[in-house]
Order: structure tokens, then C-alpha cells, then sequence
């Protein structure tokens, strides 16, 4: 079962009370819970509570709080995706494996071979945000990430440290036909640690562009490679993101 979202001054005195109309539909109209059965939610401080619900009006749901604990289902470091959408359902996936993958935002970025168009790209954000949600709470992650508004270029996200962009600590771009690097050989050199943030830059089916391969270039950022292999975008974006965490759980998190 799925865990839901609710505020932290919804739990008082060892009962949790569900009233908003989103998640009450959902549990009550949708999953159709009954009393006496277990229902999980966490707050936004990351609390997770085991509840078992006492009661279902037609307005709210009232549940005895059995257990709660700060929850560990979330990267402690910073992970972003900057990332040029693709076109429709593949798009939604790659938004949901990231949120699965413990991405803390994805910034849609218009590259020069992007394939889909602005004025789509704007359209598409709050659908990709109701994904990220959903995805969250399947996953029973502590946390909700999120989906920033398109950005036209690389500079304000790499330059960081103003509005939705961190300041990174660490960014690198998969870039298979220029890279000079692997994955692996890049973090035995300079691992990410604990709470550093991390910018992981992946591009359109075309590719990048020269000016693109320039800016890296002038930026010192780091082009890598996931092997040997040529992959499509979606599938480089899983591929990328699990070795990442592959690599900081066994060669860095200190």
C-alpha cells in the first residue's frame, strides 16, 4: 500500500486525521479502506507513521498512530537531473524512475536537438509534477521532489545557487562519443560525499550540439561515458542515475 502525504499538525495526540479532499478520495473512494485496516502516512519533516484507521466519515479519516520513525527512504545527497525532454510517454518514464531513483528535481532543459517544443515542454511540466507525486508515494519516499520550470540553456542551472538551483558541488555531463572518462573512473578520482549536491546532465536523442560540447569544455564540466554501449536517452537516464547511487554506496558517502 502506498503511503500518503499529510501535515504534520494533522497528528495530534497519537491520532492522525486525513480531511484533505485529495487523499481522503483516494483512501476512502478509490482503495475503499475500512476501519481497522493499516494505513501508512508521513508528514513533511519526513516522519513516517504506521497507523491503523479507527474511522471513515463522509468528510475525514481518523487513524491511531501505532509506530512512527524518521524515514530513510532518501538519498543523503543531492541528485539533479538536468535533462532535454524527450517526446511523450517516454518523457513520463524517465520522470518516473527518477523520482524512483531518489532524484531531487528534474530540470526539462531546451538543447539544440531537443526534440519537442517549447510551448509543449511548458504545457507537459504540471502533468511531470503530478507524476513525481504519484511516484512518491508509491515508492514510499520521504519526500516529493520537483519538476522546475523549462530552462532555455545550461548557464543558470550550472552557475546555481538562485531560485530552484543549488549551488553544485559536483556536475558532469553523459556525453558517449565525447567522453573521455567512465563513470567509475571519474568517482575513484573525486567521489561525492555525504550532503554534496550533485548535477547529472544527460541529453536528446540527437545528441548535444557543438556549442553545447563548447560550453562543457569552457566549463570544466566532465563528459562520461556509461560504456561501451550507445543507449537511448530514456534508457541512458535509468542507467545513469542507479550506477550513481551503485557508485556512492559502495565508493563514497563520506
Amino acid at each position: 500500500m502506498p503511503h500518503f502525504f499529510i501535515k504534520s499538525q494533522n497528528v495530534n495526540n497519537g491520532i492522525a486525521t486525513v480531511n484533505d479532499d485529495e487523499n481522503y478520495r483516494h483512501i476512502a473512494k478509490s482503495l475503499r479502506a475500512r476501519a481497522g485496516e493499516k494505513l501508512l502516512l508521513i508528514d513533511e519533516n519526513k516522519i513516517q507513521y504506521e497507523t491503523v484507521i479507527e474511522q471513515i466519515t463522509s468528510r475525514e479519516i481518523t487513524a491511531k498512530v501505532e509506530n512512527f520513525y524518521k524515514s530513510n527512504r532518501s538519498l543523503d545527497f543531492g541528485l539533479y537531473l538536468g535533462q532535454s525532454p524527450l517526446r511523450s510517454d517516454a518523457q513520463s518514464v524517465i520522470i518516473e524512475k527518477a523520482t524512483e531513483l531518489g532524484a531531487a528535481a528534474v530540470y526539462p532543459v531546451l538543447t539544440d536537438n531537443c526534440s519537442v517544443s517549447k510551448s509543449v515542454i511548458e504545457k507537459k511540466i504540471a502533468k511531470w509534477q503530478r507524476i513525481m507525486y504519484e511516484a512518491s508515494k508509491q515508492c514510499e519516499r520521504a519526500d516529493v521532489p520537483y519538476c522546475s520550470a523549462l530552462v532555455e540553456d545550461f548557464i543558470p542551472i550550472v552557475k546555481g545557487g538562485r531560485g530552484d538551483f543549488p549551488v553544485f558541488d559536483k556536475i558532469f555531463a553523459f556525453c558517449e562519443r565525447r567522453a573521455t572518462r567512465t563513470l567509475h573512473e571519474f568517482w575513484q578520482e573525486t567521489p561525492v560525499k555525504k550532503g554534496e549536491n550533485l548535477l547529472v546532465i544527460i541529453g536528446p536523442e540527437g545528441g548535444f550540439s557543438d556549442r553545447e560540447f563548447e560550453f562543457f569544455e569552457k566549463n570544466s564540466i566532465p563528459m562520461l561515458t556509461l560504456g561501451e554501449l550507445i543507449l537511448k536517452a530514456d534508457t541512458a537516464v535509468t542507467v545513469a542515475l542507479g550506477n550513481i547511487i551503485y557508485e556512492y554506496t559502495n565508493y563514497g558517502k563520506n
